[in-house]
């Protein structure tokens, strides 16, 4: 996995003071500019991966549009994948900053390693900015010096990148001690359409988990806040759903039921289903099946 560079950047009475100096390393590209805004001038940057701008001087005259907000530049700021960001110089402005671009993929990866995958995408999702930077700019000077001077293995800069993501990012708690968190209703539908395609035999709680890229303890936590039971009482009552309409609608044994339902046998469907149900498969075709 690396980071494949994928940025649109159009500006007006903008012009670099130096050519940029930048430096590929395994997951991120990291870029440093030098630039002289005059009064008026604009800005339009996109990017299909998530970035970071962390700035060497007061960009407060500059306004600055993402998320259909328009407030002062801060000095370091956390862009998503996808969306634009707009500026426009209220007064002339040269200034110096440095670019972190990440692989997306990689970025959730990251994050993950400490917080649930769930968390991570929606840290990854939300833009995010400080305007005090006193704690992380000596570092970010330290990765520029390492950009325009190598001296060191990728692995220092990328150390020295990740640590400034990790500072910018709006992490904090971020939901990780949320008892309430919950699926979506698209990944509930994930979940589902996962469960049909098995024609009704039982799924582990990782491969639900799979099928909307979540950690195993992380899914069954926010899927019983979401369902009110376990990945596996879900399971048994929709399987045992599906048993009611083949008892319903077709001649199959109870028998042959069990085994397209992937139970063990006749009687481990006949207990599973009286503990939901109430009372026997046999019993209950009787009083269900269509005259």
């Amino acid at each position: 996995m690396g980071y494949n560079h994928d940025f649109t950047g159009i500006t007006e009475k903008l012009s670099c003071d130096a050519p940029v100096q930048w430096r590929q390393l395994d997951h991120t590209l990291v870029a440093y500019w030098e630039a002289t805004g005059d009064q008026g001038a604009r800005g339009r940057y996109l990017s299909a991966n998530p970035r970071l701008s962390i700035f060497f001087d007061d960009m407060s005259s500059i306004l600055a549009t993402s998320g259909g907000e328009t407030r002062a530049l801060a000095r370091a700021i956390f862009v998503p994948a996808g969306m634009q960001l707009r500026t426009r110089f209220s007064k002339p402005l040269t200034f110096a900053h440095v670019d972190i671009h990440m692989d997306h993929a990689w970025a959730v990866q990251f994050l993950s390693a400490a917080l649930p995958r769930a968390v991570a995408n929606r840290i990854l999702e939300a833009p995010a900015e400080r305007h005090d930077i006193a704690d992380i700019e000596p570092l970010a000077r330290l990765l520029v010096t390492e950009i325009r001077k190598p001296s060191r293995h990728d692995i220092f800069a990328a150390s020295l990148a990740n640590c400034l993501i990790s500072g910018v990012l709006e992490i904090g708690d971020n939901g990780v001690g949320d008892g309430n968190a919950r699926l979506t209703a698209g990944q509930m539908r994930k979940v589902a359409m996962r469960f049909d395609a098995g024609g009704g035999r039982r799924l582990s709680t990782a491969q639900m988990a799979d099928a909307v890229n979540l950690s195993e303890s992380w899914f069954s936590q926010v899927f019983k806040n979401t369902t009110g039971m376990t990945p596996h009482q879900w399971q048994l009552n929709k399987r045992v759903d599906q048993a009611q309409e083949l008892l319903s609608g077709t001649d199959l044994s109870v028998a042959d039921i069990a085994d397209r339902l992937g139970f063990s046998d006749q009687a481990h469907l006949t207990r599973s289903f009286r503990q939901i149900v109430g009372e026997t498969p046999a019993s209950w075709r009787r009083n269900h099946r269509p005259a």
